[in-house]
C-alpha cells in the first residue's frame, strides 16, 4: 500500500516511512477508538499472555490505551471500535481507511451504531438542549452509524464488548492471511452446545436468543437471563416471527420495542424494515451473496440428487 493520508494528530502516514517500519518483516497493527467506552480495547488489553506472544510476530503502530509510542503507517491492519457520531468521526474513519490495508469493525458501536444509537429514533437537537448549556457548540450527527456506512470494512466482529476468543481469532487470521474462523449462527444454537435449558421454554422468560448472533456463549440465559441482543442480529434473524412469542410471554408493544432498542437498536430496526442486520452497506453486500451461495449450493444438491 502507498496510499499517504494524515491521522487526526497530525502524524502523516506516508508510504515510504511505513515500508521502512516494516524493515524488520514484522506485519503493523492500529488500534483506533471512535465513539464508544473502550469496551472493546480492553478486552484486546485483557489478552495479556496472548499479546506477549502475539508481541514477537506483529509491530504496535498506533494504540492509544496501550502504549504512547507511534510507529508512521500505513498499517497491515487497523482495528476500529465505536460508531460514527460525528463529522469528525467521519472524516477521521477516512483516513483510517487510507491508512490502513485492512480494517476489521470491531464491537457493536463500529458494526451497528451501538447503544448510543438510540438516539436515531428521537430528535437530536432536543437532546442537545436538555442536556448542554450552549447546545450550539455540540457538532453531533443526526444519527449514530456503523463504520461500513462510510468507508469499506474488511470484516466485522461483533459484541458489547466484543469475545476474546474471537478478537485473537480474527486478528491472528489477518495476520497469517487466512479467512476467521467465526460462526454465524444464533445464540440458541450456543445453550444447546452448552446444554443451557431454554430460559423462554423452561421459565417463560423474554429472550432474544434465537434472533441474535452468538459469541458470547450464550453466557446470559446460562445465568437464567433472557439474551439481551448485544451481538446483534443472526445472519437469519426474523425478528418480526419472534414479537408474537415476546407477547405470549406478557409483553406490550410498548415493552417489545424497548426490549428490541439496546446494544444493537438500529441494527434490529434496519433488519425489521426491510434492511441487514448492521444496516451498513457492506454487509447487505455480504447477507445477498450468502443467501445467493446458499441457494447455488441447494440447486447443486438437488441436481445431483435426480441424476
Amino acid at each position: 500500500m502507498t496510499t499517504d493520508a494524515t491521522a487526526t494528530d497530525g502524524t502523516t502516514t506516508a508510504g515510504a516511512a511505513g515500508t521502512a517500519a516494516r524493515a524488520d518483516g514484522l506485519p503493523t497493527l492500529a488500534v483506533y477508538k471512535l465513539a464508544s467506552c473502550d469496551g472493546c480495547q480492553l478486552t484486546l488489553l485483557n489478552c495479556e499472555d496472548e499479546l506477549l506472544a502475539l508481541a514477537g510476530q506483529v509491530r504496535i503502530g498506533y494504540f492509544p490505551e496501550a502504549t504512547r509510542a507511534v510507529l508512521p503507517g500505513p498499517y497491515d491492519l487497523a482495528l476500529v471500535e465505536g460508531s460514527v457520531t460525528t463529522a469528525a468521526d467521519a472524516e477521521r474513519v477516512r483516513e483510517i481507511r487510507a491508512a490502513s490495508r485492512h480494517l476489521v469493525a470491531i464491537g457493536a458501536c463500529a458494526t451497528a451504531g451501538g447503544i448510543q444509537a438510540l438516539r436515531n429514533f428521537a430528535d437530536v437537537a432536543e437532546f442537545r438542549a436538555a442536556v448542554y448549556a450552549r447546545p450550539e457548540q455540540i457538532d453531533a450527527l443526526a444519527g449514530s452509524t456503523p463504520v461500513s456506512d462510510h468507508v469499506k470494512v474488511d470484516f466485522e466482529l461483533r459484541g458489547c464488548p466484543v469475545d476474546r476468543g474471537q478478537l485473537l481469532e480474527v486478528v491472528t487470521a489477518f495476520l497469517a492471511g487466512r479467512k476467521p474462523g467465526i460462526p454465524g449462527h444464533s445464540v440458541c444454537f450456543a445453550c444447546k452446545r452448552r446444554g443451557t435449558v431454554c430460559v423462554t421454554v423452561a421459565h417463560g422468560t423474554p429472550c432474544l436468543g434465537p434472533v441474535t448472533h452468538a459469541g458470547c456463549g450464550a453466557l446470559c440465559p446460562a445465568y437464567g437471563r433472557g439474551c439481551y441482543g448485544c451481538f446483534g442480529p443472526s445472519a437469519d434473524a426474523a425478528p418480526d416471527k419472534l414479537i408474537p412469542l415476546l407477547r405470549r410471554d406478557g409483553m406490550d408493544d410498548r415493552a417489545v420495542e424497548r426490549f428490541l432498542r439496546t446494544f444493537t437498536a438500529a441494527a434490529f430496526e434496519s433488519l425489521r424494515a426491510g434492511g441487514t442486520a448492521t444496516g451498513g452497506a457492506r454487509e447487505k453486500r455480504a447477507s445477498g451473496d450468502a443467501r445467493e451461495r446458499k441457494r447455488d449450493r441447494r440447486q447443486k444438491q438437488r441436481k445431483e440428487a435426480a441424476s
